[in-house]
């Protein structure tokens, strides 16, 4: 910043060194002009007014009648030689007096330089004060102080504006750190617990010499355990994916893939007692990632039967807009609908004797809203008065897809 400090203050000190020595110049000039003729005049009444009068005539003039000549006025060379010295005097004075002029100026304007230096210095150690309290803070942040703030008390302006968009950069920041280290922190306790469970049923199925239906028993619960833990890591990795930016988009038929997605958790649906009702309102096609829009719809319909009771339903609507899924189910609380898209987090809180078939780690719904986010798509759930959820995922439709016959 010192030197940032030292060019503001070069800056403004050549433009006020430069300001005055126009305006030296300037009254230089003016007074040049001006000068000779004053002093001329003042020269001229401090002499006497007989100090031009002599014997010698000059040729009579006649007056502006034509008849009767004027009075002749008399010359001589020692009125020429005063002239002359009035003269050398104007000069002499002039140049002395701009001579002093310039001595003077130049003077003035070395002290106006050295102070302008001074007060050009302090004044961009001010207008840079802000910058090195936000230089600072950036130097001490580190994850133990994130919470901490600029609050810089300064009048409105550019660096008030720059210090208010950092102190939102440190909330956003401080909301993304929080967000992974919760996230870290459940992957690490849902892959802790399965491979605990399976630790626990090898060392007791397997301890002494097993009958094979005990042994049959503990293979079928490992291997159910084993395939929840790779549900889950795909979840995470989809979850990881769905993160970044999309690298490609293509026009993608939504209300195909959520025919398809539909089809495919009929049998889900059956098992569970519930009815699964799609329908297509107008088709609707997008510009985004067909896999990941796949896994959205299939995350919103697996959530909508899975978080619902037998003899539920679960209805499925494709517009214009975007897509809707409604289910019923539990009733969930207005304030816990927003925490249901963070990750690990569900309606129902996972116990010990949770139905292994759900096969839910929690990251269904933050996987559709991530998603959501890399397509540009904005994401809207409602929890319904009678229990379930609605959810609504909106999309910028694209150009529409031609079949060919």
């Amino acid at each position: 910043m010192n030197s940032e400090r030292a060019r503001l203050t070069a800056l403004y000190t050549g433009l006020l060194v430069l300001a005055g020595v126009l305006l030296t110049a300037l009254v230089y000039v003016l007074l040049q002009q001006s000068l000779d003729s004053r002093i001329d005049t003042a020269v001229t009444r401090a002499i006497p007014g007989n100090a031009y009068d002599t014997p010698r005539t000059t040729a009579p003039r006649w007056n502006d009648t034509g008849v009767t000549p004027t009075s002749p006025r008399k010359t001589s060379k020692k009125g020429e030689a005063v002239g002359l010295q009035v003269r050398q005097v104007s000069d002499a004075a002039g140049d002395a007096a701009l001579s002093r002029l310039l001595t003077v100026s130049g003077a003035s304007l070395a002290a106006f330089t050295v102070l302008s230096a001074a007060l050009a210095w302090w004044m961009a150690g001010r207008v840079l004060r802000p910058v090195a309290v936000i230089t600072a803070k950036a130097r001490q942040l580190s994850a133990e102080n994130l919470h901490e703030r600029l609050a810089l008390a300064s009048p409105r302006g550019e660096l008030k504006e720059l210090a208010d968009t950092f102190d939102e950069m440190l909330d956003r920041i401080e909301h993304l750190v929080a967000a992974r280290q919760r996230f870290a922190a459940n992957a690490a306790h849902e892959l802790r617990t399965s491979v605990a469970v399976q630790r626990a049923a090898a060392e007791i199925g397997l301890a002494d010499d097993p009958p094979p239906e005990k042994v049959a028993r503990m293979r079928s619960k490992l291997i159910e355990n084993a395939n929840g833990s790779e549900r889950l890591i795909e979840s995470l990795l989809l979850l990881a994916v769905s993160d970044r930016q999309l690298q490609r988009r293509e026009p993608v038929a939504l209300h195909d893939i959520t025919a398809r997605c539909t089809d495919g958790l009929r049998d889900e649906a059956a098992r569970r007692s519930i009815a699964l009702h799609v329908e297509t309102a107008e088709p609707l096609s997008v510009e985004g990632d067909p896999v990941l829009l796949e896994h959205t719809v299939h995350n919103l319909v697996s959530n909508g039967l899975r978080y619902n009771h037998p003899g539920g339903t679960v209805h499925v609507r494709v517009d214009a807009d975007g897509v809707e899924v409604a289910n019923t189910g539990p009733v969930v609380p207005s304030e816990d609908v927003p925490r249901l898209f963070e990750p690990f987090r569900r309606a129902r809180e996972r116990g010990h004797r949770r139905d292994p078939s759900d096969g839910g780690a929690g990251l269904g719904l933050s996987i559709v809203a991530s998603i959501a986010r890399a397509h540009d798509a904005t994401m809207h759930a409602t929890a319904n008065p009678d229990g379930g959820l609605t959810i609504r995922v909106c999309f910028d439709p694209a150009p529409q897809l031609t079949t060919a016959a």
